[in-house]
């Protein structure tokens, strides 16, 4: 139990006590390593995307401009923003999704506003006969593993992402927070650990929506790239786990005309550790992992909660209804590398002295939004370096610059967030025209 225990200690979840008071968020941009320029030198399309039948949203849809590095996702109601260099003038997006026929659309065929993106299922069944279909999923698992030195980025890389945590109590936003964060991704085939480097960083926080708990999520944007199975298999496949689970095979689908094929994996009965279950989508031909969903199996919530709280008050109990993981893999030039990452953590916390208990989730999610090959190999300083321990919600600074971003591709905030934001916001205004706080 302890191996597993530190497997995934990384993924922790702190709850420490908090004294209701009124808080001011402070202006001063503290993270700010340098200055943004020429901000309005590119054009920016937003839109939604969707079931061509159903045409209920798609989340997390990958939008690229081939021939470059630039992306962005879909958020959890389909919509996107794409941030594109005004140089660019006739370049292609592509719009993929997971076991959906991708779709090319010229840039010039894009309104900066309220574009409509259809994709159609693609769903191909496994064939019988086919003599070169895998016979073994374990096997298939374990060879992709041993291959990410040849399918995966071999050159020291320098990404540039953007990451976001929100808290919510039942279905009401209580906290946001993002960043832009510089990657210094070492080569699939080192031991290298990632570094990373907090470029900018903001928050906007309803504390009056906590109760007398204020939860906050340890290890910021490392919660998110350690879902990267395929650099940090040890967190889930390592060598003395793999055996734990059994793998079968699924379904196949394609995905940017790839057949793929869905393994599904679970935890062996005889196992009674939290472990994982969930869908491995690997490219046959190339054995490659494209992406991976899984969620731990808690049957012991005792154990469960071990995992992830940290710390609590005496009086109050804990533990995780639900933790949810997915990882998506991209491809330039014959080589693949990460793209995409969300945790998401629900919770029930239940006081002694309280007739209902509190439901909260928190959800953690990455997007790889450029990136370039780190010619130099050069690291950041370790002062300058992201710790792991790291409470982003601690070190973000509150929404006072509506330009914050920039020119940095950002996944689309959802409505509700953008509400909870804005009421925040005439709270904190409403408290200094009163002769409080001050507010951002």
């Amino acid at each position: 139990m302890n191996q597993i225990y530190s497997r995934i200690q990384h993924k922790t979840l702190t709850i420490i006590c908090s004294v209701l008071c009124v808080l001011a968020f402070g202006t001063k941009e503290t993270f700010a390593f340098q200055e943004q320029s020429q901000v309005d030198n590119y054009n920016q399309y937003k839109g939604k995307i969707v079931d061509a039948t159903s045409k209920k949203p798609l989340v997390f849809a990958t939008l690229s401009v081939e021939g470059t590095n630039i992306s962005t996702i879909t958020n959890t109601e389909g919509s996107f923003l794409l941030k594109i260099p005004q140089s660019i003038t006739d370049g292609t997006i592509v719009v993929s999704f997971l076991g959906y026929k991708s779709k090319n659309i010229k840039l010039s065929e894009l309104k900066p506003n309220k574009n409509k993106i259809s994709l159609s299922v693609s769903v191909t069944e496994l064939s019988e006969v086919n003599i070169n279909a895998p016979k073994d999923a374990s096997a298939l698992v374990k060879e992709t593993l041993a291959r990410k030195g040849d399918n995966y980025f071999d050159d020291p890389t320098l990404m540039t992402a953007f990451y976001r945590e929100t808290i919510k109590k039942r279905r009401k936003n209580v906290s946001l927070s993002e960043a832009v964060v510089n990657i210094y991704k070492s080569p699939y085939s080192s031991l290298r650990k990632d570094a990373v480097e907090l470029y900018r960083a903001r928050k906007s926080t309803d504390y009056s929506r906590l109760d007398t708990v204020a939860l906050k999520l340890q290890g910021g944007p490392f919660n998110a790239l350690y879902v990267d199975i395929m650099k940090y298999p040890e967190y889930i496949f390592d060598n003395n786990s793999i055996d734990d689970y059994k793998f079968r095979f699924s379904r196949s689908t394609r995905i940017n005309d790839r057949l793929i094929y869905v393994i599904k994996f679970e935890q062996h009965e005889s196992i009674m550790a939290p472990l994982y279950k969930g869908e491995l989508f690997i490219d046959v031909d190339n054995k490659t992992l494209t992406s991976a969903i899984y969620t731990l199996n808690i049957t012991d919530k005792v154990a469960a909660a071990k995992l992830f709280v940290r710390r609590k008050p005496a009086r109050v109990d804990v533990w995780p209804t639900e933790v949810a993981y997915r990882v998506d893999y991209r491809e330039k030039s014959g080589k693949w590398y990460y793209g995409y990452s969300n945790v998401l953590l629900k919770f029930k916390v239940d006081w002694e002295d309280k007739l209902f208990n509190s439901v909260y989730s928190m959800m953690a999610e990455m997007a790889v939004t450029d990136w370039e090959k780190n010619v130099t190999g050069k690291l950041p300083k370790n002062r300058e370096r992201l710790k792991k321990s790291i409470i982003l919600s601690d070190e973000a600074i509150g929404f006072s610059d509506p330009d914050f971003w920039g020119e940095y591709n950002i996944i689309e905030p959802e409505k509700s967030i953008e509400s909870a934001i804005k009421k925040i916001q005439r709270q904190l205004r409403k408290a200094k025209s009163k002769g409080g706080t001050s507010a951002p």
